[in-house]
């Protein structure tokens, strides 16, 4: 019998479920602010465009200027935290979102307002790679599958309230663009409110304990056997101890030049994290979330309408999210990719035709696609469909493989790597929407089920099944 199976049933016995649920909550609230911060712009993209008269390529790095910092937060975030401990990290991440929730509510120009998006980028880059790790490392195996879920839990209920948020906002006030308290717009609201939930991961990552891996690669194995019994139980926590350290002592410092390997300069395990973390991305999952309000109003629907269809898709993904969590450690993480890679296949196809199909009327200047009777019920369903196959798949199950899917010895190194091709993938996505819509809304989800079709290529070539595997087990 392998160590792997033999170490999952004394820790199913021995977890303190109770514990290790509060403590990946909190590191999973990082998510939440991830979430916010991510989608919070969707309702103020409109008045942000008239506000500050910027055209769509202006505003598309505007609202992508955000992924950028955060791609350099996710490739420094995790070997920072290798130095200093994952709490600190959160910390700092914690100050981040909170200064950009108050610069962003606060510009009076479009650059101010890019810089502090990119201040909270860099807290959404660390949150995004800090909250997978620290769960990863503190988790029973046989749990860790659904408490590495809570990050993308995290991440949907931070998307449903930044729309729910946005929307409220903009009713109370009779528009995003309309003054509502204090002399200032709705849109600006939607920024300052991030700040609430900014202090409260600030104030919960005091109340959490550092990783024991951290804690025994500094010597520190009293504090990390004191963790881990309060998670385990005495008798798995001094096992648990021994073979941290037994794999700490044949590592060094993680370091990008251990990735080397015979694929492409790269191990093999290091361009299935990078095809994952990228291809999550390239289905186009962001467009629905960054830019459905403009997308919805584009086609007809009027500005309330598209609120409530924001809010609606929005509570869709936390609901797939929760039957992912229910799902991942039983089915496993290959199926339900497979699964969902297949969904987002057909629904992006649908959508791709809708739109090509789709007659053009002119709105302000512009040839837009008019969705008629059919065509409008048909478009709505495939984009929450769409959703669905996400949410219950690729949205969850990339951030819980790159967390638990590398060898120690490189999880640092390769966590930042992959991290930062997810948000440098995020970026080139949400920056190049607005032109490619404008172009051709059937050509742009055409683009996306592509890559989905990409994805269940890769899934069944490249992607192995870890369920059950203890982090000490992965393999190269």
């Amino acid at each position: 019998m392998s160590q792997a199976a033999q170490a999952v049933p004394s820790e199913r016995h021995d977890a303190n479920t109770g514990t290790v649920i509060r403590i990946t909550t909190v590191a999973a609230f990082g998510g939440l602010l991830f979430g916010y911060d991510s989608a919070v712009i969707n309702g103020a993209v409109s008045s942000i465009q008239s506000r500050f008269d910027v055209g769509p390529g202006p505003l598309g790095f505007a609202v992508a200027a955000a992924l950028l910092g955060a791609a350099v937060g996710a490739f420094f975030g995790s070997r920072i935290a290798d130095r200093t401990g994952r709490i600190l990290i959160m910390k700092i991440a914690a100050v981040l979102f909170l200064a950009s929730a108050i610069g962003c509510g606060l510009a009076n120009d479009i650059t101010t307002l890019v810089i502090f998006r990119v201040i909270g980028g860099v807290g959404v880059g660390v949150a995004s790679v800090i909250a997978p790790a620290y769960i990863a490392e503190v988790s029973p195996a046989h749990l860790r599958g659904r408490l590495g879920s809570l990050q993308q839990m995290g991440i949907v209920l931070g998307i449903f309230l930044s729309l729910l948020i946005d929307a409220l906002l903009a009713h109370w006030a009779g528009g995003a663009a309309n003054e509502l308290w204090l002399g200032l717009e709705a849109w600006r609201w939607m920024f300052l409110v991030m700040a609430v939930p900014a202090v409260m991961y600030g104030i919960g990552a005091f109340t959490i304990p550092e990783s024991p891996r951290y804690l025994v690669s500094r010597g520190r194995e009293d504090e990390a056997h004191s963790v881990l019994t309060s998670i385990h139980g005495d008798r798995v926590a001094e096992e648990r101890v021994a073979r941290i350290r037994e794999t700490i002592n044949k590592e060094h410092t993680p370091r990008l030049a251990d990735l080397r390997g015979s694929l492409g300069g790269l191990k093999p395990i290091v361009w299935v994290g990078i095809g994952l973390a990228a291809l999550q991305q390239f289905v186009g999952i962001n467009v629905i979330f960054y830019y459905s309000n403009v997308l919805w109003e584009s086609v007809g629907f009027s500005e309330s309408d598209s609120f409530v269809i924001s809010v609606a898709t929005s509570v869709t993904n936390v609901l797939v999210t929760i039957v992912a969590i229910f799902l991942v450690d039983k089915v496993g993480r290959r199926p339900l990719l497979l699964v969902g890679s297949t969904g987002m296949a057909v629904s992006l196809a649908t959508l791709a035709v809708v739109f090509a199909t789709a007659s053009k009327v002119m709105v302000e200047g512009q040839l837009t696609p008019a969705l008629g009777p059919v065509a409008g019920p048909v478009a709505l369903i495939a984009a929450n469909l769409f959703v669905i196959f996400f949410g219950v798949s690729w949205g969850p199950l990339m951030w819980v493989l790159l967390g638990e899917m590398f060898p120690n010895r490189i999880r640092g190194a390769a966590l930042a790597v992959a991290g930062a091709v997810q948000w440098i993938a995020n970026w080139a996505v949400t920056v190049t929407f607005p032109a490619l819509s404008n172009f051709s809304l059937g050509l742009a989800y055409g683009i996306y089920a592509f890559f989905a079709v990409v994805s269940l290529i890769f899934t069944i070539k490249m992607v192995s099944e870890t369920k059950g595997v203890e982090l000490e087990d992965m393999h190269d």
